[in-house]
């Protein structure tokens, strides 16, 4: 290795360094924004050496030796684009609708890997091709393409741009298996046939995008915060093998970084969804909305309030417990409700805020917009911690939450069946303040809203919440 290269190696080191101590700093909302900083100045330095690395001639072993001067504008144009149309897409993008943009970068990036990867296949010449450059780069060929598919209907999915149902695909089940196993069988022909690996590349790229069509289009929106989770995690394995085919410590570092922790949390929240990751991958995952169609819906009449009669409940109750979901999200009423609860606390009302893992449309979405209205942490309370106490509340306030407070969750035959959810319906009393009457991405009625125990506010959560404010100081002590 030349000087400049042992250079570059630990430059390289450093900003891996950087990338996991800011990934470290993401696992608390108090040092988010800072694990975030940390990571964006680690790319920021391989990023800049990496284009000090396109001036360096490794042969000679000096700067300025046969630039591709094409090669290098073209580069330019596209980082100088690209950043621009990132930065812009990311400040007028509301908060919820991050999930559909991550989906769009991952479309951008497991794209980009597989292309990366191609180039290195076909690129290469016959003297230069080895078994581990034909694996390293099939794989991020294969992984690639599967996610850019896959992630562009995952935000077409998230952007009712196409139908948030499970698609019926016929025989899914076999035409997914022999897919997979034309991929492998491609995979395992590009290897032993280098001389034919060009075609073998694209036959692998051909069919790796339709099994990204296959995993995704039979998922049904309440299940879509796994499928972002685990293609987030594909795409990071892909610029991982194309971190191995380019021998870019960064990229493997980066990549393996991304890939190992989106697998993780895929898992977590499999596990809080009560589904089957191994169901995901094979693109069995979506629910059965014929089962839940042929079903009774629920039973009664949904009997509605006014903000004068909850600031009134809320006034005299001693123990409130607030659930925040998508609707709180996406009226960006997380301030308004921040307030309500101080308001609530200087009456002497105890006040805890419920939070379910897959709550609104990405994960740890609430505990985000909670902390951005400056909500005390330990008022922010898990599942689990929180289930308990619900028999206790006098008041559960449910702001915009569907799916993951819906009764229905503990019978069989429905989308959210084994679903673990939050206890609402066992409050003394519930209040939910919903936009409408229709459903959630479940594609269900919530059961909760039809029980004896339950009122209905119907209205924009940021005004509901207001008018419930306003009424409460009306009140006074």
């Amino acid at each position: 290795m030349t000087a400049f290269e042992i250079v570059q190696w630990f430059v390289y080191l450093l900003a891996s360094m950087l990338f996991v101590r800011g990934l470290h700093d993401m696992n608390a909302p108090k040092t988010a924004v800072k694990g975030n900083h940390v990571s964006i100045v680690g790319m920021v330095i391989a990023v800049i050496m990496a284009f000090v690395g396109f001036f360096y001639d490794s042969e000679s072993g000096s700067f300025g030796q046969d630039i591709n001067w094409t090669a290098l504008v073209v580069v330019l144009v596209c980082v100088v684009v690209g950043a621009f149309l990132g930065a812009r897409l990311a400040l007028r993008t509301k908060s919820t609708d991050y999930p559909q943009l991550v989906s769009l970068f991952n479309t951008v990036g497991g794209g980009a890997a597989a292309l990366v990867a191609l180039n290195d296949i076909m690129g290469a010449s016959d003297s230069e091709v080895s078994l581990v450059l034909l694996i390293t780069a099939g794989l991020g060929v294969i992984i690639g393409s599967v996610t850019f598919s896959g992630s562009l209907v995952a935000a077409g999915k998230l952007q009712r741009i196409l139908s948030g149902k499970p698609a019926k695909i016929p025989f899914k089940t076999f035409l997914t298996i022999v897919n997979i196993l034309a991929i492998i069988a491609s995979f395992v022909m590009l290897c032993v046939q280098p001389g034919c690996r060009t075609m073998w590349a694209l036959v692998a790229l051909a069919l790796s995008f339709v099994y990204g069509l296959l995993f995704v289009f039979p998922i049904g929106g309440a299940d879509m915060p796994v499928v972002i989770s685990v293609l987030n995690a594909c795409t990071g394995t892909a610029v991982a093998m194309s971190g191995l085919a380019l021998d870019n410590v960064a990229l493997i570092v980066a990549g393996a970084l991304v890939g190992a922790s989106g697998m993780t949390l895929s898992v977590l929240m499999a596990k809080a969804m009560n589904r089957k990751l191994s169901a995901v991958l094979l693109g069995g995952f979506g629910g059965d909305n014929e089962a839940a169609a042929a079903g009774d819906g629920p039973e009664g009449t949904m009997k509605e309030t006014t903000a004068d009669d909850v600031a009134v409940q809320l006034k005299y109750a001693q123990r409130v417990i607030f659930v925040p979901g998508f609707g709180l999200a996406q009226a960006q009423a997380q301030r308004d409700l921040a307030d309500l609860g101080k308001l609530l606390e200087d009456k002497g009302v105890e006040v805890q805020y419920a939070i379910h893992p897959v709550a609104g449309r990405m994960p740890g979405h609430m505990n985000v917009l909670l902390a951005e209205a400056n909500v005390p942490y330990e008022e922010l309370v898990d599942r689990d911690d929180i289930n308990p106490q619900f028999p206790q509340a006098d008041v559960a306030l449910v702001v915009g939450a569907n799916d993951v407070t819906n009764p229905a969750a503990r019978k069989p035959g429905t989308p959210v069946s084994g679903m673990p959810i939050l206890d609402v319906d066992k409050a003394k009393r519930v209040v939910v303040i919903k936009r409408g009457r229709g459903t959630g991405y479940a594609g269900i009625q919530n059961e909760l809203y039809f029980m004896d125990n339950t009122q209905m506010l119907f209205g924009d959560a940021k005004k509901e919440l207001e008018e419930i404010t306003a009424a409460l100081k009306e009140l006074g002590d």
